[in-house]
C-alpha cells in the first residue's frame, strides 16, 4: 500500500491508560498492533503511563524497538484515571479513537466488533460487559453505582463504566472532559449523551484481573465521586438557570 492509500485511510488511535501495568501492558500492546492493522493501515498505539513505580516503563521502551506505531506518553507523577484519559485523547492524531484500560480485563481483539459499528450517524461505540468477572463484593458495589448514577443523571447506556469504547475525535470539540479521577467516566458519557451524539452498544467480554488492585470500585470511593458529581451537576444546573437556559 502506497504513502497516499494510507493517509486516506480511515484513522485510529488505539491507547492504553497504564499505571502499574508491568504484567499485562506488552500483550495488550501486541494485540492492538496486531487487530488495528486488520481495520486500517493508518493507526497509532498509545500509552499513557500514570506515574507507574513498577517495570511498566521499561517493558514499554522495549516495546517502542519492536513497534514503531507505539507511543508513549509519561506523567512524571500519577494524575489518576481521569488525567490519563484526558492525555490519551489529547495524544490521539486519528479520527477515530479506542481505548480500555491497561490492566486486561478486557480484550483489545474485540475492537474488531467495534469498529464496523462506526457508520454515518454513529459517533460513539459503547462496549457493556456480557458479565462482570469479579469478586462478589466489586460486582455488588458496582450495580448499585450503575443503578444510582443511571437513575440521578438519567443515563440512558447500559454500563457508564465499561472502559472499552471507539469515538470519534471530533466529539471533544464540544465536550470538555474536567475531571482527573475515576468519576470521568461518568462525566463523560453524561456530556456526549447531552450534547446529542450517536451512541450504540456493543456486547464484549469482562475478564478477571490478573494483576494489580481496581483503583475504582470500593464503597468509599464509589460514594465520594457519584456525590462529587452530583455536586457538580448541581452547580452546573444553578449556572445555566442563572442564564436563562434551559436545563437538559
Amino acid at each position: 500500500m502506497t504513502d497516499s492509500d494510507q493517509a486516506t485511510a480511515p484513522g485510529l488511535s488505539v491507547f492504553f491508560p497504564a499505571y502499574n501495568d508491568c504484567g499485562t501492558i506488552a500483550s495488550l500492546v501486541i494485540t492492538a498492533v496486531q487487530s488495528a492493522s486488520k481495520l486500517t493501515p493508518n493507526y497509532e498505539v498509545i500509552v499513557v503511563d500514570d506515574g507507574s513505580s513498577d517495570t511498566t516503563a521499561q517493558i514499554l521502551s522495549e516495546l517502542a524497538r519492536v513497534y514503531p506505531q507505539l507511543k508513549i506518553v509519561t506523567h512524571p507523577v500519577n494524575r489518576g484515571y481521569g488525567g490519563a484519559l484526558r492525555t490519551g485523547f489529547a495524544s490521539a492524531s486519528k479520527d477515530v479513537i479506542f481505548y480500555t484500560d491497561g490492566d486486561a480485563q478486557y480484550d483489545p481483539s474485540e475492537m474488531e466488533m467495534l469498529w464496523p459499528m462506526m457508520t454515518s450517524g454513529v459517533d460513539l461505540v459503547n462496549g457493556y460487559k456480557i458479565s462482570r468477572s469479579d469478586p462478589l463484593h466489586r460486582i455488588v458495589i458496582g450495580r448499585i453505582y450503575h443503578h444510582t448514577v443511571k437513575i440521578l443523571f438519567g443515563l440512558r447506556v447500559r454500563d457508564v463504566d465499561c472502559d472499552f469504547r471507539l469515538l470519534r475525535r471530533s466529539i471533544f470539540d464540544r465536550v470538555h472532559l474536567e475531571k482527573n479521577s475515576g468519576v470521568i467516566c461518568l462525566e463523560m458519557m453524561k456530556k456526549i449523551q447531552d450534547a446529542g451524539f450517536g451512541i450504540v452498544e456493543v456486547p464484549v467480554h469482562h475478564y478477571h484481573r490478573a494483576h494489580g488492585q481496581s483503583q475504582f470500585f470500593n464503597f468509599r470511593r464509589v460514594v465520594q465521586r457519584t456525590h462529587e458529581r452530583s455536586a457538580d451537576a448541581a452547580e452546573d444546573s444553578a449556572s445555566r438557570r442563572s442564564a436563562g437556559q434551559r436545563v437538559l
